[in-house]
């Protein structure tokens, strides 16, 4: 299919979208079917990345929305904006494995940023990536993040975000003002 002829919208997800989000987010970083994209973490992580409750609870956050782009009427991008305070938290951002590496990514991010400047008069966007992470960690800095080395630990023993496969994952946080 060629992506780039379908036009690609954006809306708020909703609770119908729930069983979609989590299935989006599970293909882009875990189990083999992760390994289509360039985003797996697959081999520091096994088991689940998220859940139907945690998802609904984002979706339903009063200080917070998801951000679905839509191609075809398909979910193949999503991400959590919430707002606190001053910045704005970037997370739960997935794209499907498939239109990885096609720019679609990049288009989500600079919408988030746009959204939480307009929204809610952000000056700053906040992540958490997983410090092993070198290749994503840049290219979220070649769009202007920059690590911080303010590191926080892993949640070690909770499998709703997964089964560590190595004992030296922390997530550390990443800035970007926004002009």
């Amino acid at each position: 299919m060629d992506t780039t002829a379908t036009a690609l919208t954006f809306r708020e997800a909703v609770d119908t979208d729930v069983d979609a989000l989590v299935g989006l987010v599970e293909s882009a970083y875990r189990g083999d079917s992760s390994r289509a994209g360039w985003t797996t973490e697959a081999d520091i992580l096994q088991g689940q990345r998220t859940d139907p409750e945690g998802v609904l609870e984002i979706v339903k956050s009063p200080d917070g929305k998801v951000l679905v782009a839509e191609r075809a009427g398909r979910i193949v991008a999503c991400c959590q904006l919430e707002h606190r305070g001053e910045h704005a938290y970037f997370g739960m951002f997935a794209v499907s494995p498939t239109e990885q590496g096609s720019g679609l990514g990049r288009t989500v991010l600079t919408r988030a940023e746009q959204l939480a400047r307009e929204t809610w008069g952000a000056t700053e966007m906040h992540m958490t990536v997983i410090s092993v992470r070198e290749e994503l960690i840049a290219w979220y800095e070649r769009r202007g993040y920059r690590r911080t080395g303010r590191m926080t630990p892993f949640p070690y023993g909770d499998e709703r975000f997964g089964i560590p496969q190595r004992d030296d994952l922390q997530f550390e946080l990443l800035v970007k003002e926004l002009a």
